[in-house]
């Protein structure tokens, strides 16, 4: 089993535990937008990703950090939420129970997230002209857009929906006549 899948089925409850106690409170979109900026800190700073995954920082300490950072910006349940992560030693599945409840919290609410991996940043207009596209492929209302910037695609982008993916960057065209050169 690859770490990933198993990174996976160990979010998924903790991420179902989320939602469920969000709906019941409901909060389940301020928990989206605070989970969201947590998820946005992590992936800013390399330093505390490091702290955190760190097996030789305690447990403690790692919790004095978190409460330091988060305390009086987030809800009390996910304050604590992040506190029984570090106890539990699953702290470093968090970037992936965060992914896993927005999944669950856009699919409530029939939001379509799309990931889109373009080799340059695209403008508003661009955006704006991609979303309503795939909003007529998709048959969705509301998509929820996640950009990455790929400069190894050269040009072009990558869309990924669900396991769909439209591959129009130049690096899947040549690596698809590349597969065909080597099959002749």
């Amino acid at each position: 089993m690859s770490n990933q899948n198993f990174e996976e089925k160990v979010a998924m409850p903790y991420a179902e535990a989320l939602v469920a106690n969000a709906q019941s409170l409901a909060l389940l979109g301020q928990y989206k937008d605070e989970l969201s900026s947590i998820l946005l800190i992590l992936s800013q700073s390399k330093d505390l990703q490091s702290f955190l995954l760190n097996p030789l920082n305690n447990s403690l300490t790692k919790q004095e950090v978190l409460k330091q950072l988060f305390e009086n910006q987030v809800q009390n349940f996910i304050m604590n939420f992040l506190l029984v992560l570090v106890e539990r030693r699953r702290i470093s599945c968090l970037k992936t129970i965060i992914e896993k409840y927005l999944e669950i919290a856009y699919s409530l609410e029939s939001i379509t997230i799309v990931e889109l991996s373009s080799a340059v940043d695209l403008d508003e207009d661009q955006q704006l002209n991609l979303t309503n596209k795939i909003k007529i492929l998709t048959g969705t209302k509301q998509i929820k857009l996640l950009t990455k910037s790929d400069p190894s695609l050269v040009a072009g982008f990558i869309i990924k929906i669900g396991s769909k993916v439209i591959d129009t960057s130049l690096a899947g065209k040549l690596k698809k006549m590349s597969s065909y050169l080597d099959s002749n």
